[in-house]
């Protein structure tokens, strides 16, 4: 009887079925890994954290929030989507420096390091309030041309004060000395920029007042319209009072498209995190790989498969 059971049971598919899902379920414990090529990433991001960038242009969640929280949500996301073996760095921009938090860490072990250390970037950081975006890139690319990480700084593109056109950055020995993304952040429209106490209180915005509308660095800027109370020597910009839309913000995005040209890198708009993925996960920053990686999702959907065909019969004649 004993026998004729076993061997109705070994004429059963369902028999078959469950055998070879138990030894795929066993072989989950074993953690199984195959080696495959895959395109990996080294990026080190450099995010402006001046106060312009406190201001608010974006929505989340049908919530208006600042150009840097969105920023932060947006490196969250873009850490999730890029494959093991790729590493990421994280840097601060303010005035005419930049400085590193740390250099690139593999993301798949560290996600959790990575992602405190975005989560936790706040503007109260800055180590000054002047802005020099073009001072501050060319900083960065010294600071990292021999790092083997590619580079992406995100900014609103506004200078603070604005700049003497007579001192302009030269970037002739530094174009092509490393790729990179400069990555333009919030709108086109200006907006209030947020004005925050010592304890980090809001008291309301900058007003035209509050801000310098012109630089009164170096040399002024030969012009032949003449300035008033003009001086040589006292007042070589001029003793009028300059009224401007400084106290205002918006993304400076053809500034921001002539230094990339400057640099020879790419520009591109931060409307979404998808897109941000997409202008990042391209050949020209990929490295391909041999990685090892993790087999047991293949299994794990194999033994679901098999099961499936033992308690839903239907889904043989599928």
């Amino acid at each position: 009887m004993n026998l004729q059971h076993l061997s109705k049971n070994l004429k059963d598919y369902r028999f078959y079925c469950l055998s070879i899902a138990l030894l795929t379920m066993l072989a989950l414990f074993i953690k199984p890994q195959i080696i495959k090529n895959q395109p990996v990433y080294n990026f080190t991001f450099i995010v402006d954290i001046t106060r312009s960038m406190n201001a608010r242009d974006y929505q989340l969640k049908d919530e208006a929030v600042s150009r840097l929280q969105f920023v932060k949500q947006a490196l969250n996301a873009l850490v999730l989507k890029l494959p093991c073996q790729s590493k990421v760095g994280i840097g601060l921009f303010t005035e005419r420096n930049s400085t590193l938090l740390f250099e690139p860490i593999e993301v798949c072990s560290s996600y959790a390091e990575i992602d405190s250390v975005i989560d936790n970037i706040d503007w109260r950081m800055a180590w000054s309030a002047d802005s020099r975006i073009s001072k501050g890139l060319a900083s960065t690319i010294t600071q990292l041309q021999d790092s083997g990480s590619h580079i992406v700084f995100l900014t609103d593109g506004q200078e603070a004060p604005p700049v003497n056109p007579r001192y302009k950055t030269d970037f002739s020995d530094l174009k092509s000395k490393l790729k990179g993304l400069l990555v333009g952040v919030g709108g086109l429209q200006n907006v209030p920029i947020p004005k925050y106490n010592n304890q980090g209180q809001q008291q309301g915005f900058y007003k035209q007042d509050d801000v310098p509308h012109r630089s009164t660095f170096g040399m002024a800027p030969t012009s032949s319209v003449p300035v008033e109370g003009y001086n040589a020597r006292n007042a070589p910009f001029g003793s009028g009072k300059v009224g401007g839309d400084q106290h205002l913000t918006k993304l400076y995005e053809s500034y921001l498209q002539q230094l990339s040209k400057e640099v020879d890198w790419s520009y591109h708009r931060l409307e979404t995190s998808e897109q941000l993925n997409k202008a990042l996960q391209i050949p020209a920053f990929a490295k391909q790989q041999q990685v090892l990686s993790d087999s047991r999702p293949y299994f794990a959907v194999f033994t679901l498969i098999l099961l499936g065909l033992v308690y839903f019969p239907s889904l043989r004649r599928c």
